[in-house]
């Protein structure tokens, strides 16, 4: 749906990504997103939200949802996201996000929305008791782009579908208000390592906090014992490691935990098969345990330092929000000007 022939966007390039504060990060977000918001850090301008307003979506406890917030931003600088170099803040910190979001369901369309296949995944036969933010989700994303202008995004499979819709909006905004150019059109930043970590128990399933079942998941903070259980634990066949990526095929479950030891110890899948092809498991989920215990202790350690002292932590998300809302305000100011709105301070 997009229009390509729109005018291209000549603004900064700037990153934009988020987590929602709904329980405890596991090893598909620290391979899937973490490791890569560090990496890209280093080449770009990067804001990193903690989306509490995604989160009251669907049921939450209020009392627990602050205290949330601060241990994904502890998983964010524990993971190596430095605040100066990078802005972390707490989404509903800055108002930019739900004031642009109002605009853009002026802009999108019902159709486009109904086409969502993750609300009909999560709502199934009961749509009709789902919230109204749950269906509007993706516009809301949108806006915690877009609020930013920002031109690339870090997301998994499950999410290309959102950040197409994005675009569309971007597309259709500059269109209709007759602002060429005026807000790019985000591209996904999908390749590297460990993209998609499937469940242990399950490897047609995504790992996910989510999943009633704690053995289908390594979560952040679990330590050497936890992990070697649940390795040992986790569902493989009987056949032996193959030697080849092309053997993988049809094997989803050994195929998911050769992808895990490749992401943490920075090989292709090729390289591990190479090493332990012709193996049997009794071997190699040890050595994985030990090297998923090695990669995830300093950072469980380091996040309990950090929550230790939330008034810090309380600090930096601020000192985010501040620096978020200076590059949001002008651009809300232009966006009022262009619908036609007055704003604050009229």
């Amino acid at each position: 749906m997009t229009d390509v022939t729109s005018p291209a966007y000549t603004g900064p390039r700037r990153v934009f990504s988020g987590m929602q504060p709904t329980g405890g990060l596991h090893l598909g977000n620290y391979l899937g997103a973490l490791v890569k918001f560090v990496r890209l850090q280093d080449d770009n301008e990067c804001l990193y939200c903690i989306v509490d307003l995604h989160a009251i979506t669907v049921d939450h406890d209020p009392k627990t949802l602050q205290q949330q917030c601060r241990e994904v931003a502890a998983a964010y600088i524990a993971a190596g996201v430095d605040p100066e170099r990078s802005i972390i803040f707490v989404q509903s910190a800055v108002l930019a996000h739900t004031e642009l979001a109002w605009i853009f369901n002026c802009v999108a369309r019902m159709g486009w929305l109904q086409r969502m296949t993750q609300f009909k995944d999560k709502a199934g036969k009961n749509a009709e008791r789902m919230s109204v933010g749950l269906f509007d989700y993706p516009v809301l994303q949108a806006a915690d782009i877009l609020a930013y202008k920002g031109t690339h995004v870090p997301v998994g499979e499950d999410q290309k579908q959102h950040l197409e819709l994005s675009r569309d909006i971007a597309a259709k905004f500059n269109n209709d208000f007759n602002a060429p150019g005026f807000f790019p059109l985000p591209e996904p930043l999908i390749q590297g390592p460990g993209a998609r970590i499937m469940s242990l128990r399950d490897g047609k399933k995504k790992m996910s906090k989510s999943d009633p079942s704690d053995m289908s998941r390594i979560n952040l903070t679990d330590d050497a014992d936890a992990i070697a259980n649940k390795l040992k634990r986790a569902t493989t066949d009987s056949l032996p490691i193959p030697d080849t990526v092309e053997a993988l095929e049809g094997r989803a479950e050994v195929e998911n935990l050769v992808g895990i030891y490749a992401a943490l110890s920075g090989e292709t899948p090729a390289q591990v098969l190479g090493v332990w092809g012709g193996q049997g498991f009794a071997a190699f989920k040890p050595a994985l345990a030990d090297l998923a215990a090695a990669k995830l202790a300093p950072i469980a350690d380091e996040m309990r330092r950090l929550l230790a002292d939330p008034a810090a932590l309380d600090r930096t998300l601020r000192h985010g929000a501040e620096r978020a809302h200076a590059i949001a305000a002008p651009i809300m100011d232009d966006v009022r000007r262009i619908v036609g709105l007055w704003g604050p301070g009229r």
